[in-house]
C-alpha cells in the first residue's frame, strides 16, 4: 500500500487530515493471478516435457520456432499480470477528515479522480455477498450523493461494515458542524440588524 502524505497527495488542503487509505482486498487480487499462475505452471510444463513427447521440436528449427513461442506467451503473461497489478495498486479510495476521494485506473495510461464531501453524502451500504467474502470480510460499499456523480463504489474493500459505520459517523459530524456554523451566522447577522 502505498504511503500517502500531505507531501505525496497534492489535492488535499491544510487543516485536512487523511484518516484511511483503502485498496481492494488481497483475496480479490489472488483471484485474478490464478490464470497467470496456471498460464505460467503451463509454461513451464511445456518447456520442459514438451520436447521429450514430441521428438520433432528437438530439431534446430523447431526449437527455435517452439523458444519464440514460448517466449512470446511468457511476454503475454507478464504484461497480463502487470496490468492487473497497475489496476491494483492504483485503486485508491482515501478517506479525510472533509471528504472522500477515489481515485480509479481504467488502463494503463486513463485515471479517473472523483471527490464527494460528507455533506453530500445521502446513503451508504454494505453488502457482503458469499462465502468467503463473509469469511475474510470484505465487499462493497455504495455511497449515495447528491452530488454530480451519484454513487461512489468501494469495490471489494476490507471490512465494509466498519468503514460504512464511519462514513456514516463522519458524515454526520460534518452535517452538524456546518448547522452549527450555519446557525452562529444567522444569529451574527440578527445581532447586527439589531443594533
Amino acid at each position: 500500500m502505498p504511503a500517502f502524505s500531505k507531501e505525496k497527495f497534492k489535492e488535499i488542503q491544510e487543516q485536512e487530515e487523511i484518516i484511511k487509505i483503502l485498496h481492494r482486498h488481497w483475496f480479490d487480487i489472488l483471484v485474478q493471478f490464478i490464470p497467470i499462475f496456471l498460464a505460467a505452471f503451463f509454461l513451464i510444463f511445456s518447456l520442459i516435457f514438451f520436447p521429450n513427447y514430441f521428438p520433432e521440436l528437438k530439431t534446430d528449427n523447431f526449437f527455435k520456432m517452439f523458444l519464440f513461442a514460448e517466449s512470446l506467451f511468457a511476454i503475454f503473461i507478464w504484461m497480463y499480470g502487470f496490468f492487473i497489478w497497475i489496476d491494483y495498486y492504483f485503486d485508491i479510495w482515501i478517506i479525510t477528515s472533509e471528504r472522500i476521494v477515489n481515485i480509479e485506473q481504467k488502463g494503463l495510461f486513463v485515471r479517473s479522480m472523483s471527490e464527494v464531501k460528507y455533506s453530500r453524502i445521502q446513503d451508504v451500504t454494505a453488502e457482503e455477498k458469499g462465502v468467503i467474502p463473509t469469511m475474510l470480510d470484505y465487499g462493497d460499499v455504495f455511497i449515495q450523493t447528491a452530488a454530480e456523480k451519484e454513487r461512489f463504489v468501494f469495490r471489494k474493500v476490507p471490512g465494509p461494515y466498519e468503514l460504512k459505520d464511519m462514513i456514516m459517523k463522519m458524515q454526520k459530524e460534518q452535517v452538524e458542524e456546518e448547522t452549527n456554523e450555519l446557525g452562529e451566522m444567522i444569529r451574527e447577522e440578527i445581532h447586527k440588524k439589531i443594533m
